[in-house]
């Protein structure tokens, strides 16, 4: 078998982190994701996942919140036939294979560069790469504008320096007629214990980025909308968490302010 070599910088390296979660959540007894394909990939790299220190519970709730959004990129392809839809800090994930687009979406996955590199040799698919710095538009003109865009950022938002995000959202909204915006939302406690995490740490990146208002958005003035806060402390799949932690999520899916300190899934309209 061919092993590949990857050459990553500290937050593209990232992307190895979360494939080899959902890689491992692949072959527990009972996966919520159940993703074989990213648990295929990551025995095709050649690298010491094993430095990362993956957590079980890193591992659920990567593969839960994951699994949240692929239903609400399923949803909206649904409701708009001919979409586009962005997955925006893609990484290694293999969201077009799960959400299977139909004919006449036009999928976009974009990343740095050397990610997308990485992605066109081991995972090549049905989507168009784009390889960009998420922190610049530029890349946004290549990108047609004419049709409603369905926009996930999964594990993205804390990576990004200032107000980028901010930006890079109002330059999506403006390029296109309508659409959602979803992502995963971490409360500025969140993303500051974040840079504790052992993983995170292990790869030496500095996460910082979040919010704890999940109406703070709308004043980013990119037209946004709240329409759901879901919070995975009380998603039914949580039934399938390891003890403790399935304990510990029921506790905290008793209290809003606690739940919100751990994964949810946060989806917008404009």
């Amino acid at each position: 078998m061919h092993r590949l070599h990857p050459q990553l910088g500290l937050i593209q390296e990232t992307s190895l982190l979360t494939l080899y979660a959902k890689a491992l959540d692949a072959v527990r007894p009972s996966p919520i994701l159940g993703d074989t394909l990213a648990a295929d990939l990551a025995g095709t790299i050649d690298y010491d996942f094993g430095k990362l220190k993956v957590k079980p519970s890193l591992v659920v709730s990567t593969a839960l919140r994951t699994k949240k959004l692929d239903d609400v990129v399923r949803a909206f392809m649904a409701a708009h036939p001919g979409c586009v839809v962005l997955d925006l800090g893609c990484g290694l994930d293999t969201r077009v294979f799960r959400c299977a687009p139909p004919p006449g979406v036009d999928w976009y996955d974009i990343d740095f560069p050397e990610v997308v590199d990485l992605r066109a040799e081991c995972l090549p698919g049905p989507s168009h790469l784009v390889g960009a710095d998420l922190t610049g538009t530029d890349w946004i003109t290549a990108v047609p504008g004419d049709r409603p865009v369905m926009i996930v950022a999964e594990g993205v938002f804390p990576f990004m320096t200032g107000d980028s995000f901010q930006s890079l959202t109002r330059a999506l909204t403006g390029h296109f007629p309508s659409g959602e915006l979803a992502l995963n939302g971490y409360t500025r406690f969140a993303a500051w214990t974040m840079k504790y995490h052992p993983t995170i740490k292990a790869l030496g990146v500095k996460a910082a980025q979040g919010f704890d208002d999940p109406h703070e958005p709308e004043s980013w003035h990119a037209g946004l909308e709240l329409v759901e806060e879901q919070f995975v402390t009380r998603a039914p799949e949580t039934a399938l968490f390891p003890q403790p932690l399935r304990a510990l999520s029921r506790l905290m899916a008793r209290s809003t302010a606690l739940s919100r300190q751990g994964a949810r899934i946060l989806r917008y309209r404009f």
